[in-house]
């Protein structure tokens, strides 16, 4: 894909330090660090490699990224890494995508606890998903899936979700037989929906006896527990959003789907259309109207206040496996799965010579694959560099 010509770091090049020193009422030493590391991604302050075709001898120095979890620059490679070990795992069986949504009462919560209402968002989803499929009314199997956590909208508002990508059937209780849907929408929405509304509330207000949850600013009145519990069953008042798709197609198929969902940050560069007088305009699509592509004006500041609204907590970990693809269980049950559906798991094909191959990239003038010659450090680089041309010159 072509380089944008627009990226994050040139807004955050623009806002400089006076964004910063305009944030302080807010802004922390996390939220800088990312900004610092968005800025210096593969240029040469983080040093570099130098490549060589193995065909033609083309030479050309190449920056590294900063690996920041939150750079929209950094995740292609992430995304091609981590869909390369999920190939072998994916049964040939469709797939189903539900996502479930917390409400916006719950948005401001969220942005004060990250950690604490993030993880009960994964926990009570998944145990909502293997309660429910396991319910003989329903499925009444053992069923194994993955979740992405997701917290912007289009707009870049606070909107927490969690995409959770599950093979359509699941192991019987004896594990002697791979079990079906019995009706084409997989679990019905209704039933995960209130399922999950009360494990949620219920969980939340666990987390407040146990004095997990701070209150800051416009939620202060939260603290006191006569307040928080009235608050809890306004919570009750209306449907919580639950979606799934209908099964889609089968493991090469989604391959391509799940690239659309791991490893995003709150805007790619590509969605940028352009930056002028302070002001940044962006696509978003528009899912109450037929996805239609639209364009939003913020200012700079409150592009990037929205932007690092989407930050996670350091360590927390944004993807995450259940029932029998959970980590502690997988080598035991995905082979098992592959027997039932009559198929064997497909043989690992991968050698530490093809794992360095895929991370070459290709000679801009014959197509053959460059490798590293020599690694540069950020000094080494400025001294490669060509001598600057002065005004006096």
């Amino acid at each position: 894909m072509d380089r944008p010509p627009l990226e994050v770091a040139d807004l955050v090049r623009a806002a400089g330090p006076a964004f910063i020193a305009r944030s302080r009422p807010w802004i922390t030493w996390k939220h800088v660090k990312v900004l610092l590391a968005i800025v210096r991604c593969r240029t040469a302050v983080l040093g570099g490699h130098l490549d060589e075709c193995t065909r033609c001898g083309h030479r050309a120095i190449s920056y590294n990224s900063c690996r920041n979890r939150h750079c929209p620059k950094c995740q292609a490679g992430a995304r091609e890494r981590w869909l390369e070990k999920r190939r072998q795992e994916l049964l040939p069986t469709p797939y189903v995508h539900v996502v479930f949504t917390l409400p916006r009462p719950l948005a401001p919560l969220a942005l004060q606890n990250k950690k604490v209402v993030y993880d009960l968002l994964f926990r009570t989803s998944a145990q909502t998903l293997l309660e429910v499929a396991h319910d003989q009314k329903h499925l009444g199997a053992e069923i194994g899936f993955f979740s992405v956590l997701h917290t912007w909208s289009q707009k870049l508002e606070l909107h927490p979700h969690v995409h959770c990508v599950v093979p359509a059937g699941g192991l019987s209780a004896d594990r002697k037989r791979w079990i079906k849907p019995r009706y084409a929408f997989f679990l019905p929405v209704k039933v995960l929906s209130r399922v999950f509304r009360g494990k949620f509330v219920a969980a939340l207000k666990r987390a407040f006896q146990d004095g997990q949850l701070s209150f800051h600013g416009d939620l202060r009145l939260l603290a006191q527990p006569k307040t928080f519990a009235a608050w809890l069953r306004t919570l009750f008042r209306k449907d919580w959003v639950v979606y799934s798709k209908p099964p889609f197609g089968g493991p090469d198929y989604v391959l391509r789907y799940l690239g659309r969902y791991t490893h995003r940050v709150a805007i790619s560069n590509h969605r940028l259309v352009s930056f002028a007088d302070h002001q940044v305009i962006f696509r978003w699509r528009d899912s109450a109207h037929k996805n239609e592509q639209r364009r939003m004006t913020l200012s700079l500041d409150e592009f990037l206040r929205r932007f690092l609204l989407h930050l996670l907590p350091d360590g927390f970990v944004r993807i995450r496996n259940f029932g029998f693809l959970a980590n502690r269980r997988r080598a035991a049950f995905l082979p098992l799965c592959f027997q039932l559906l009559g198929r064997t798991k497909h043989a690992e094909q991968d050698t530490p010579g093809a794992q360095d191959s895929r991370d070459l990239w290709l000679c801009p003038k014959c197509a053959a694959p460059m490798r590293v010659v020599e690694r540069l450090t950020a000094a080494e680089i400025q001294l490669r560099s060509p001598p600057e041309v002065t005004a006096a010159a």
